[in-house]
């Protein structure tokens, strides 16, 4: 039953954030495991509902996006259509709305065998649908999964499919998700443990699922095993996408390349935070890429974000000053929903979006948009889709910090087949830096002689005996060619 929701919709920071539950991380893993699925050969490109709509994508806005990408994306070769959490949840809504007033679902639709179905509150129509759109206008589909078996599957104890064994005798009910609370942990040890996950992972590929992208799952590596496992028996090809990022141990990279994208930042949003994350990530996790194996830095959130969450007009606290009066037991009638901040436009400056989409680039790190489709920006469609942005990312190489003094970094990525260099020199202050380039190169032991350099961002050839300056959180990005 709905009911009115009298300040309106506010969210929460709690988005997706690593997720250990009292475990102890497992050591001495097998390394030699074989990745899952041939795929993902070079950064896989996309959009993912999560930064638009957080966990309450509907099914309008989601065909509104899926054309949108088509038109807009598709041409400069981003392939993956994605649903964020939630599409299996049975909201309550605020009377006369779409949007929630929980942050999780009360309920989810499940089948005979506790396999998750599409909602009824958002997808009255199905999944399917949307995949077989995806398919005709020659895009690839993908949701979200949480690791394990829903708890109502549980209470219910419903069947293993093809099994004599039922939820209980495979639930791990002490290692939860302590932000996303819709499931159980998977004993992969207990028999019919492989089976559930076979049945759940066949289910999203007679849907005509091409990527799963899999939450809470990096901390529980014997539970990647057996998704992977899930996967590489399935009747499609599925491109395998593990979540969340924070703390990701480095012991078990085995488990982790048996999937296709491994995430080791925490959720990253329109700040500051999340660019400095993402520095200290690529700093971690340079040279753990492969063909088939990428680091994931997390979506990409320019354009509108948060569309779901409006903020209440009486309401004149700050998203965390919310957070805070709620900790204290205060206003419990307003609801801290998924995702961070209110429906706003990105609030990133310019020279922070140069710096993002070239960290990304000359990261390697999957590009996965994030804002909305239909109402995107002509500011940031030119930067997803630069084509010096595109070449660099797709290479497939994570480029290495060069130089790093008073604020200035160098990061360079080399081509792998011909004699190109992509670099990027980054203002990592706050306030506006200038330096001379060619004294920046010689410090890295980098010869420009007989090189041409061209700025990027500034369409311009690049003359490194002069002096340049970058604004705050800024970027140069150039290509260095013989």
């Amino acid at each position: 039953m709905k009911k009115n929701f009298i300040l309106g919709i506010v969210m929460a920071t709690a988005g997706l954030s690593a997720c250990m539950s009292g475990q102890t991380r497992e050591k001495n893993i097998n390394t030699d495991l074989p990745p899952s699925v041939k795929l993902a050969q070079t950064p896989p490109m996309g959009w993912n509902s999560f930064d638009s709509y957080g966990v309450y994508l509907h099914e309008k806005a989601a065909m509104e996006n899926l054309e949108a990408m088509a038109t807009k994306l598709k041409p400069f070769g981003y392939e993956y259509f994605v649903i964020d959490n939630g599409w299996f949840g049975e909201y309550e809504l605020a009377e006369g709305s779409i949007c929630s007033v929980e942050k999780h679902a009360s309920d989810v639709n499940i089948n005979e065998y506790g396999i998750l179905q599409p909602s009824n509150t958002y997808f009255p129509n199905g999944i399917k649908r949307i995949a077989d759109r995806a398919h005709e206008l020659g895009l690839k589909f993908g949701v979200h999964l949480m690791r394990g078996i829903p708890k109502k599957a549980y209470q219910l104890n419903t069947p293993i499919k093809g099994t004599n064994y039922t939820a209980r005798d495979i639930a791990d009910t002490v290692n939860i998700c302590n932000w996303c609370g819709y499931n159980y942990g998977v004993d992969m040890s207990k028999p019919g443990a492989q089976e559930f996950y076979n049945s759940l992972v066949d289910q999203m590929a007679e849907w005509g699922v091409d990527f799963l992208k899999v939450d809470d799952i990096v901390p529980f590596p014997k539970e990647v095993e057996g998704i992977a496992k899930a996967v590489a028996q399935a009747s499609r090809p599925i491109v395998l996408s593990l979540s969340p990022g924070g703390n990701v141990d480095e012991d078990a990279l085995g488990f982790f390349k048996q999937g296709n994208m491994l995430r080791v930042t925490h959720d990253i949003w329109d700040d500051q935070l999340g660019i400095d994350q993402c520095f200290e990530a690529w700093k971690k996790w340079g040279g753990k890429e492969a063909s088939g194996f990428w680091i994931d830095m997390d979506m990409i959130p320019f354009g509108e974000l948060q569309i779901m969450s409006p903020k209440p007009e009486s309401l004149s606290l700050s998203h965390q000053e919310l957070k805070q009066v709620k900790a204290k037991g205060e206003m419990n009638n307003v609801a801290l929903l998924s995702g961070k901040g209110w429906h706003r436009q990105s609030e990133f400056t310019k020279d922070q979006m140069y710096t993002f989409i070239t960290m990304r680039a000359l990261a390697a790190s999957p590009l996965m948009m994030g804002g909305n489709l239909p109402t995107l920006d002509d500011f940031s469609f030119q930067l997803i889709t630069n084509a010096e942005v595109l070449a660099c990312n797709q290479n497939g190489v994570m480029g290495t910090l060069k130089y790093e003094k008073d604020a200035i970094e160098m990061w360079v990525t080399p081509a792998k087949d011909n004699d190109v260099a992509w670099v990027g020199i980054f203002n990592r202050s706050d306030s506006d830096k200038t330096f001379v380039p060619s004294q920046i190169f010689e410090a890295a032991k980098i010869t420009l002689t007989n090189k041409s350099v061209f700025d990027i961002w500034a369409n311009q050839n690049f003359k490194v005996s002069d002096e340049a300056t970058v604004g705050p959180n800024g970027v140069v990005f150039l290509t260095i060619k013989s």
